[in-house]
């Protein structure tokens, strides 16, 4: 009351005590405030047709807006949340909290919702997984967000970490497509594909643990993409169909050759990677993509895995090899091998961490990462100071992305300006801010 007294433009009000609130106003409440009346449920989120009687409970109160903040237990549960905000006929605030409902906080635009929250700054939230105001404006340009904006992501668990959103927005927002790129945590595949069918959202990045599944996952997938046995890419055709592409191993196998070409002399007619032993570590969907990769570039392949029968799974498709990582530390056949790791080994925020020791190292002449967070890990480091080659996740990150961006928008991938975006990752505070 005393917030109106000094002028507020808007109160908010928790539902359970509204209506003790409106006896105690009395029809006194000022012309220029608007009053919400919010109602929390911190342990999921109920039906549709729960929170619509809810909606229309609060609404009985007299609040001009309307608020309800839900709990994800699953990300299909904003779903729910969305499909409101479009039914609603007065002014809406519908939010679904925590990691899993990240998404209800950027897309609520696109459905009607009144408005969003986001803290000053990071570390300072009221809600967890709250956004910062910043990133709302300059990551995820809501402001411009509308009913016809589609809606692209990455698929993945975990997915915060990801730098996707900030180089696919800005990369969108450079060529002025109409599109925001939003992180999807996701914890079964096939139940979120099939909850977001709509045409809206028009097509997905997918990394760690789903590059597999989404294989399954998919209406149609390109031969070579079939081939590795893992898509990192779908797109929604204007039939409705998903289609599923590879953009790993083209991204990943190129930043390799010319890391060795940058570094070492080699013949200009052949791959560099022609012959030499190259040991994959990781049999998911990334180190298949590799294998695949490295053995269409005559390479002879060796695979390495934690669990052996996934490396013996892997290893046989591609006809090579198969050892465990313990075995991995006394393997030096021959000098000159390349190493790639695509586990999640040494990823933030597990930094200290690396798949082999600086010992075992000393047998490789190139060393890739497909980890990118940090851009140089513990095990490019030490691969370095070994006097490898080193080849960053960063650099097949960027080119997977270029693959993915043509495949999204349509558009021919502009390299220059693409990797003029990508200088921004490390610090996305220097990138130009629109407040």
């Amino acid at each position: 009351m005393l917030a109106m007294e000094l002028g507020a433009e808007y109160v908010d009000i928790e539902f359970k005590v509204a209506d003790k609130f409106m006896r105690l106003l009395s029809g006194k409440k000022p012309e220029n405030c608007k009053l919400i009346v919010s109602s929390h449920n911190y342990e999921n989120t109920p039906s549709v047709e729960e929170l619509a009687n809810l909606v229309a409970q609060i609404q009985a109160t007299g609040a001009d807006i309307v608020k309800i903040a839900t709990t994800a237990t699953e990300i299909v549960d904003v779903a729910r949340m969305f499909q409101i905000l479009v039914q609603c006929q007065v002014p809406i605030i519908g939010l679904v909290m925590n990691d899993r409902g990240f998404i209800s906080r950027v897309l609520c635009p696109k459905y009607g919702g009144y408005l969003t929250f986001g803290s000053l700054e990071k570390g300072k939230e009221s809600a967890a997984a709250q956004p910062t105001v910043a990133d709302l404006i300059n990551v995820y340009s809501i402001k411009q967000i509308g009913p016809d904006t589609r809606v692209f992501g990455i698929i993945g668990k975990p997915v915060g970490h990801s730098k996707s959103p900030i180089l696919h927005n800005e990369a969108f927002r450079s060529v002025g497509f109409n599109a925001v790129y939003v992180p999807f945590l996701v914890d079964d595949l096939a139940k979120f594909l099939n909850t977001y069918s709509s045409p809206d959202f028009a097509g997905f990045s997918c990394t760690i643990p789903h590059k597999e599944a989404a294989v399954r996952c998919c209406d149609e997938v390109d031969p070579i993409a079939r081939d590795i046995g893992a898509v990192n890419t779908m797109v929604r055709r204007s039939d409705g169909k998903l289609v599923g592409y590879n953009t790993d191993y083209v991204g990943a196998i190129s930043a390799i050759e010319d890391g060795i070409r940058a570094s070492q002399p080699t013949d200009p007619s052949t791959s560099p990677l022609a012959g030499r032993l190259f040991v994959v570590i990781g049999a998911g969907g990334a180190g298949k993509a590799l294998a695949y990769g490295a053995k269409e570039k005559g390479a002879r392949v060796v695979i390495a895995n934690r669990t052996f029968a996934r490396a013996q799974e892997l290893a046989n498709l591609i006809g090579g090899p198969a050892l465990t990582l313990a075995d991995l530390e006394n393997y030096h056949p021959e000098e000159g091998m390349i190493l790639a790791n695509t586990t999640a080994i040494g990823m933030h925020p597990n930094v200290n961490e690396t798949p082999l020791s600086k010992q075992a190292l000393k047998s490789y002449a190139v060393v890739f990462d497909a980890v990118y967070t940090p851009k140089e890990t513990r095990l490019l480091r030490e691969a370095a100071e070994c006097g490898a080659t080193v080849v960053s996740g960063l650099e097949m990150f960027i080119r997977q992305a270029m693959g993915q961006f043509e495949h999204f928008t349509g558009m021919p991938v502009n390299d220059n300006k693409f990797r003029s975006i990508t200088s921004s990752l490390d610090n996305p505070n220097t990138m130009k801010p629109r407040l």
